[in-house]
């Protein structure tokens, strides 16, 4: 983004101070706005903002842009998305309506192990031109921060095949994107009756490999009943661990599994779905550094139960959201539904599931001094909306468009 101070600004929403990583509890209760603002953006990040009547005197060089009293957001964060992969699976949508669960289309060989199927058979050309659709779709939709997951190769080459992709999409697109390895999604085909075998292919080949080429920021397991026990999952983050890789796990979508413990014992940077979790789940992420990072995306089309994000908040810890976005359980990258979910069927308030979908999913893939709020230091990257409206109106009408232009 050019130098520029954007002026006449509606309302500017999402403040925070320097300083504030996450929302806690109650905190969560709030988001700070200034009526008839200014923004000064300079060298792509943000320089100043504040009410008109403090408007800064620019140089001839910064270019001047008024919103006319539209309102003025941070970018959405996505911190949990499988966007890379190849084709669709319409034929288990067909599946699902007539009766059969992830976990049943899962245990016959669908699910992961088809998307796998076909991503090994696509170009890595042909993967990027497809996962660059998807991107530019979130992009338009105002998701300018992303995690990106490896998961459907479940091969050494797969994998890397994914990996190098997610890595062209940061190198093209001047969006924070992080990538996630997640070798351990499933067992492999050629390994199935043998996980213990494919562990260790996936702590003492892929990782390494992956660590060499410098591929991925995180390290993933799908911690859950049918895939891959606690025992495995610390083996597979201890191995990680060595290479620097900090993990962000699947944990409780299917059972309470354990993975929200183990999580928290290798300082996950957050542990993803909890659809299932209990108390005792609160209580260990309670002194850790873990992000809950609740998905209602694939709640929502896998009619599975919603994560009990309201309970989280009351016990004064964080929440976050994100929109699992992938062809089998999580189709849709849109965080503004993700935010209407979070008030519909989670019973955030828009405040809150607003909070969830910008700083605190930031804080979910380690990038809370870079985006989430309106932030001085911060990148730029902002959501301009087509009229002035307060907050509750996004979830609220929550296919309506809103969304004039995406500024980044």
């Amino acid at each position: 983004m050019k130098d520029t101070l954007f002026t006449d600004i509606g309302r500017l929403v999402g403040i925070l101070p320097q300083g504030v990583k996450q929302l806690c509890g109650k905190e969560m209760d709030r988001v700070e706005a200034i009526d008839n603002a200014f923004l000064l953006v300079k060298n792509g990040k943000i320089e100043s903002f504040g009410p008109m009547e403090n408007l800064p005197t620019v140089s001839a060089d910064v270019c001047v842009e008024s919103l006319a009293g539209k309102m003025l957001l941070p970018a959405f964060c996505d911190a949990h998305t499988h966007i890379v992969y190849a084709g669709d699976r319409l034929q288990e949508f067909v599946d699902k309506i007539n009766g059969l669960s992830y976990e049943e289309i899962a245990a016959r060989g669908g699910g992961i192990l088809n998307s796998a199927d076909l991503l090994h058979s696509t170009s890595e050309d042909s993967l990027y031109l497809q996962a660059k659709e998807r991107l530019e779709e979130m992009i338009a939709k105002g998701t300018l921060s992303m995690e990106i997951k490896s998961g459907y190769g479940l091969t050494t080459e797969d994998e890397l095949k994914m990996l190098r992709v997610i890595r062209r999409l940061k190198e093209n697109y001047p969006v924070t994107i992080k990538a996630t390895f997640l070798g351990a999604h499933a067992v492999g085909r050629k390994y199935v009756g043998r996980q213990e075998e494919y562990t260790e292919l996936v702590c003492k080949e892929m990782i390494p490999a992956v660590a060499r080429e410098k591929l991925a920021d995180f390290v993933d397991v799908f911690c859950d009943a049918g895939f891959f026990p606690v025992e495995q999952t610390a083996k597979i983050l201890s191995a990680a661990a060595a290479y620097g890789m900090r993990p962000k796990i699947h944990a409780n979508e299917l059972a309470v599994s354990g993975g929200v413990q183990v999580g928290v014992e290798f300082n996950a940077v957050s542990v993803d779905h909890l659809e299932r979790t209990t108390d005792a789940e609160m209580e260990v992420l309670r002194n850790s550094d873990t992000m809950p990072l609740m998905l209602p995306g694939a709640s929502f089309f896998l009619g599975m139960p919603y994560g009990r994000a309201k309970d989280y908040i009351g016990a004064g810890l964080p929440v976050a959201l994100a929109s699992d976005c992938n062809p089998g359980s999580s189709p849709s990258s849109d965080m503004r539904f993700i935010m209407a979910l979070g008030c519909i069927k989670m019973k955030l308030t828009p405040q809150q599931s607003f909070n969830a979908c910008t700083i605190n999913a930031a804080k979910a893939m380690g990038v809370e001094d870079l985006a989430g709020s309106i932030t001085v230091g911060k990148k730029a990257g902002f959501i301009v909306t087509n009229k002035v409206m307060e907050l509750g109106f996004i979830p609220y009408f929550h296919h309506t468009p809103f969304i004039e232009k995406v500024l980044y």
